[in-house]
């Protein structure tokens, strides 16, 4: 007999959340966060129709940083806007790009690769690095990211970013992606700032708290069938962003 969605839905969300995370209090890892406070900004722009409560990570990068702002619509006239403060030099902010840029370990050894607009990986990735005082970060499917970017013209202020991860994404068959190389919100944001802040320590706090939301999961899925994912949908998860 097949499941029905709707209903999946309806007793995933008769299910006790976490005010803080907005996950289900049987995913909640709340307990274990403790902010860290970091140089580079970190924005979060979210599509209105990620759904995506039970697997989805926006909000759980979110509460790992201070100051990390997490924003959920389609379009905002400008960076400042969309932060909620000032930014007086775009250029100074990484966006992870979402074209057909790859590049892998064969290429570099660097984990974050800064692109020009010809898709051309910068000759001096130091300098194009260097001054990056913040991140944005874009969280939905494939194509909620590309309406994100189109929608947001601004960011082709931003300087374009693209990962070489040294690894697969920790969701394993739990989501199918695009690519081999697609990521999740919360991994992308550690590979990024670990290598922008020279710490780390980042990386492997973000992807702690993964691996053990991904646990909570696994754990409970067989005697909880209301947290089988929905359909399918392709993922912008090649950071991600």
């Amino acid at each position: 007999m097949s499941s029905n969605p709707e209903s999946s839905t309806a007793g995933r969300d008769a299910l006790p959340q976490c005010q803080r995370c907005h996950k289900l209090a049987v995913l909640c890892v709340c307990d274990g966060i403790k902010p860290i406070k970091i140089r580079t900004s970190l924005l979060l722009l979210q599509h209105p129709q990620e759904q995506d409560k039970t697997l989805g990570t926006a909000r759980l990068t979110a509460l790992h940083f201070q100051d990390a702002v997490l924003k959920i619509g389609l379009s905002w006239p400008s960076l400042s806007r969309a932060l909620g403060r000032p930014v007086h030099d775009p250029s100074r902010w990484a966006v992870l790009y979402l074209g057909s840029v790859r590049v892998d370990r064969s290429n570099t050894d660097r984990a974050i690769v800064a692109i020009n607009r010809n898709g051309q990986m910068e000759t001096d990735q130091r300098a194009a690095l260097a001054d990056i005082e913040g991140v944005v970060l874009l969280d939905g499917t494939w194509s909620q990211a590309k309406a994100l970017w189109w929608r947001n013209p601004w960011m082709l202020k931003c300087q374009r970013v693209v990962l070489a991860p040294g690894w697969t994404s920790r969701y394993g068959k739990l989501r199918r992606e695009p690519r081999r190389d697609g990521l999740a919100t919360i991994e992308a944001a550690a590979i990024m700032l670990a290598n922008l802040e020279g710490r780390p320590d980042i990386e492997t706090t973000l992807l702690a708290s993964f691996d053990g939301m991904l646990t909570k999961y696994q754990e409970v899925q067989g005697r909880m069938p209301e947290l089988a994912p929905g359909p399918k949908r392709r993922r912008n998860r090649r950071q991600r962003a």
